[in-house]
């Protein structure tokens, strides 16, 4: 059956959560928002591209820090309202230069810096 991006559950604002997970090792790396733009380029181009809500404009994932995610394979939740990005992740995935963005854990009541910046 061919994929039809409007089958997809947006929220109110056309947006679906996006959760990118490293394809080789399963380590959950980041999660962000794309549009039905921003899933056509991605499904297009095999560059991760999702939608910048504070720029209100796409964003492929690495183009200023080289950091980029190649999609692997997409994957869609049973409710159709969540997608899984299956990536090859260059470098670290999140802005904070750290391989991913959940690198906070708790651990008996307290937060825990569980990862160091690359």
């Amino acid at each position: 059956m061919p994929f039809d991006p409007s089958s997809l559950k947006y929220d109110a604002n056309g947006l679906i959560p996006a959760i990118a997970q490293d394809h080789a090792t399963g380590e959950v790396l980041m999660m962000a928002w794309m549009n039905p733009e921003s899933l056509l380029e991605t499904l297009r181009t095999g560059q991760v591209t999702y939608w910048s809500r504070s720029r209100q404009a796409l964003w492929a994932k690495g183009a200023t820090s080289g950091h980029v995610q190649k999609l692997v394979e997409l994957r869609i939740d049973c409710d159709r309202d969540c997608l899984l990005l299956l990536v090859d992740q260059a470098g670290p995935a999140c802005h904070t230069n750290r391989r991913s963005c959940f690198y906070t854990a708790l651990r008996d009541g307290e937060e825990v810096v569980i990862l160091t910046p690359m």
